[in-house]
């Protein structure tokens, strides 16, 4: 539902945590909502003149990503705080509604929905690369959260797209605070390289101290360690937060604790599309897999089946028809 500036009003299970909430409780995502335009050039970009190219836009945002791959992947109580511009807002909810998702959408008056131009590569790696303007979303706020959000909830997840502006860094202190004193486990992933390197590795090391899992892909990890190889961060970093997982790509992920790598999960082989979203599919279902009881391994592994769909279509969002690809 959406909330003016503020609001406080949460509309709560609608029947009690329950049956409906899963054996794991609700997840709570906290995140981003954004608007994505992708952009499929026919070939190289022909600089001062036209490129034919397919642009098509659709619902994104890592937050509102993470959320519905997990309730496309089996989480049956998704619930997502984000904010947007008042005049997206109902659109934005529809959205998440027909998603699966509960949205508690904050309508901010003043700035406008986040923007993302997503650039996919023509080529066979179908890479992306972003030019952000991240709006609304980077005025969620500490005043936008309520300790009831919790209710039933047994796992928050925050977007890493939070950190990088003050009102949501303070969001993130206080969510994640309430969410301790419930001990319910809290997750985030660092969402962007770029941003990353802007923040600054040990400033965002000691904004998520505490944490309980954290998910950076690749470079992120490199990013946060310093170090040249993806199994050696992943390891340093589990010396830090209990659980981490890196996301590779098309190399799988490798799951590490207590600072060493204790499983490389592989990929699911696949002809990519569009990466967009690609992470915030593994997340997803990652998440959705740890609430229903699979252990790391296992819930990496259906992380890699939800990256390996998320590449084979059009945007950062399952589509109706992104099944689970087997292994053959």
């Amino acid at each position: 539902m959406t909330e003016e500036p503020g609001a406080t009003e949460e509309p709560g299970p609608a029947s009690g945590p329950g049956p409906a909430a899963g054996p794991g409780g609700a997840l709570l995502v906290v995140g981003d909502v954004i608007t994505d335009i992708v952009v499929r050039p026919a070939g190289p970009l022909a600089v001062g003149t036209d490129t034919a190219a397919s642009i098509r836009r659709l619902p994104g945002g890592a937050g509102a990503n993470v959320a519905c791959w997990a309730a496309q992947r089996g989480c049956a109580d998704v619930r997502l705080l984000g904010r947007v511009g008042a005049d997206t807002a109902d659109r934005h909810e529809r959205e998440l509604l027909a998603a699966g998702v509960r949205p508690r959408l904050v309508a901010d008056e003043e700035v406008p929905t986040g923007t993302v131009v997503c650039l996919v590569d023509a080529g066979a790696s179908a890479e992306r690369t972003f030019l952000t303007d991240s709006g609304a979303s980077l005025r969620l706020a500490a005043g936008d959260w309520t300790d009831t959000l919790l209710d039933g909830v047994g796992w928050l997840h925050l977007s890493g797209y939070l950190l990088f502006s003050a009102p949501s860094r303070a969001l993130v202190t206080v969510a994640s605070g309430a969410a301790r004193a419930r001990a319910v486990p809290v997750s985030l992933d660092p969402a962007s390289a770029g941003f990353l390197a802007e923040l600054g590795a040990d400033r965002f090391l000691s904004l998520v101290d505490g944490l309980d899992v954290l998910l950076p892909n690749r470079d992120e990890a490199l990013l946060l360690t310093g170090l040249p190889r993806a199994a050696d961060a992943a390891a340093e970093l589990s010396r830090r937060v209990p659980l981490v997982v890196v996301k590779l790509g098309a190399d799988g992920a490798l799951v590490a604790r207590d600072g060493a790598v204790r499983a490389h999960v592989p990929a699911v082989p696949t002809a990519p599309l569009d990466t967009t979203g690609a992470g915030d599919a593994f997340t997803g279902a990652f998440l959705a897999a740890l609430l229903s009881g699979a252990d790391p391994e296992e819930a990496a592994a259906r992380g890699c089946r939800a990256g390996a769909a998320a590449v084979g279509q059009v945007g950062g969002r399952p589509s109706a028809t992104a099944e689970v690809p087997r292994q053959s």
